[in-house]
């Protein structure tokens, strides 16, 4: 009986620690850690001694989501803390999550323009041809900023030069549409394809006189764009270059470089072919090279 009489007595003491201990359980912010604190937070803040510190119990939710849908590596890539990105990469984390924007962490890396991140991300296997909610890769990122270092950093690791975004849009001709001077000669030095093609079929000698601007022009020139390309709408490079009355620098160049290829075209021929073309159509090259195009209809840009 006495024995009995105290077991009921240890049971009793017990019972009120164990009860008590469930609502604490539940109620401590560390363990119901949401999506901002935690591993979230460390890795915002860059608190890499604290990450350590407490990571024993922590590296179960190396990968979870905030309501951004960004894991701790995202926030350490805006932040530029390359200490925590390379602890987080070590850890094998997942290197290439995509946020609400289908933004990865090498993207946030490349857009805050943190190069030490860009190049811990790549050296452990992020992928740099990863497509955002516009379809544009870290590259076309570099290419906007402008960021060459970044541009060649990513191109080191087989980023594709040439990725097209939803527009059709190549890195180049994202450069193009910002006047990046620096970054076209970049990429085209690099290898960009010249003659790539939009959705509409345009190149980027048509968007950089659209844009009008008379560098890039003759950058793209040097390197064989192709003057005479038609669009979807059938216009070309002069048809582009004469929507902008106060480009006429423009339009002439165009037109001079036009004359100088249609001349070395006549040069290959040989001298009697020369003498042939000039005898027979000398008026119909002058007006084909240096005729002023009509004017497109505004409203069928799109």
């Amino acid at each position: 009986m006495q024995r009995l009489i105290g077991l009921l007595g240890r049971v009793r003491e017990r019972a009120p620690s164990s009860s008590a201990s469930a609502p604490c359980a539940a109620g401590d912010p560390e363990l119901r850690e949401d999506g901002r604190g935690g591993l979230h937070s460390m890795a915002a803040r860059g608190d890499l001694a604290q990450l350590r510190r407490s990571w024993w119990w922590k590296r179960l939710r190396i990968n979870w989501r905030n309501a951004e849908r960004q894991t701790p590596l995202h926030l350490a890539c805006v932040n530029g803390h390359a200490d925590v990105v390379r602890f987080l990469a070590r850890k094998k984390c997942q290197l290439n999550p995509r946020d609400n924007f289908k933004k990865s962490p090498l993207m946030k890396a490349v857009e805050h323009q943190h190069e030490d991140c860009v190049a811990i991300l790549l050296e452990h296997g992020a992928s740099p041809n990863l497509r955002d909610g516009s379809g544009n890769t870290a590259l076309h990122m570099a290419a906007l900023l402008p960021s060459k270092p970044l541009a060649a950093l990513l191109l080191e690791h087989n980023a594709h030069i040439d990725a097209q975004n939803k527009l059709g849009y190549t890195p180049l001709t994202t450069a193009i549409t910002r006047c990046h001077e620096e970054m076209v000669e970049f990429l085209l030095q690099k290898g960009a394809d010249v003659h790539a093609q939009d959705n509409h079929k345009r190149t980027p000698l048509m968007i950089a006189a659209l844009v009008g601007d008379l560098n890039v022009i003759q950058l793209l020139l040097r390197h064989g764009a192709d003057i005479s390309h038609r669009d979807q709408f059938n216009y070309t490079a002069m048809s582009y270059a004469h929507m902008h009355p106060e480009y006429p620098s423009i339009s002439t160049h165009l037109k001079e470089n036009k004359a100088c290829e249609m001349r070395e075209e006549c040069s290959i021929r040989g001298a009697e072919d020369i003498a042939g073309l000039n005898s027979s159509s000398s008026g119909k090259t002058t007006d084909m090279s240096l005729g002023a195009p009509q004017l497109p209809e505004a409203g069928r840009i799109v």
